[in-house]
């Protein structure tokens, strides 16, 4: 088996390092929600060996991640556990950070809603939530880009699609979430970090 690869991993990970190095500075433990191949997990706990970088995704995802976690052999860097942020089963454990990365516009609306509501179990006091990816602002696009990547979203799956920012800032309010910043990225993406008010 090769190793997947996804090439916006590659693009992005610098602009992502710069937001985690300064916001997860003092976390000791993240949770990656839908870590994917795996690329973002190696890079990411490379270069911030201070963190122990926790993966998972769901089943079919994980030989692949694997490939990728085994070849950098990091010390800080968790056998990566099944997850399936609609039906869990969420780790029994509470982190400094959470992140995820271009997942919450592949996930239906009710994962999505799924997630937030279970962030609280597996969030320590004051822990942040950082979610990477385009996002619209009272329901409209940020970009022409925008617009049709949702669109091609739509077409391969009826239940994926960009979210509004503000439908998210609730999901996160009624968990206990508070928005503490939102941060422009390339390409369209943005950084926005919630922070676990409990």
């Amino acid at each position: 088996m090769d190793k997947p690869f996804a090439p916006s991993c590659e693009r992005n990970r610098e602009p992502i390092l710069d937001v985690l190095r300064k916001h997860f500075a003092d976390a000791r433990s993240v949770l990656e929600i839908g870590s994917g191949t795996g690329q973002h997990a190696v890079y990411f706990a490379a270069a911030m060996p201070w963190l122990d970088w926790q993966c998972s995704d769901r089943a079919e995802a994980l030989p692949g991640m694997k490939l990728w976690l085994d070849e950098a052999g990091l010390r800080n860097t968790p056998t990566p556990i099944e997850l399936d942020a609609a039906a869990g089963p969420w780790p029994g454990k509470r982190y400094d950070a959470v992140f995820t990365a271009n997942t919450l516009h592949i996930m239906s609306w009710p994962s999505v809603q799924a997630l937030f509501a279970a962030l609280p179990a597996v969030m320590a006091d004051d822990a942040l939530f950082c979610a990477y990816g385009p996002f619209n602002r009272d329901g409209r696009f940020s970009s022409d880009s925008n617009r049709d990547f949702d669109a091609w979203l739509k077409a391969r799956d009826p239940e994926s699609g960009i979210r509004d920012a503000g439908a998210l800032d609730a999901l996160a309010a009624a968990s206990g979430l508070r928005l503490i910043v939102d941060i422009a990225m390339p390409a369209n993406n943005h950084c926005r970090i919630w922070q676990h008010d409990d």
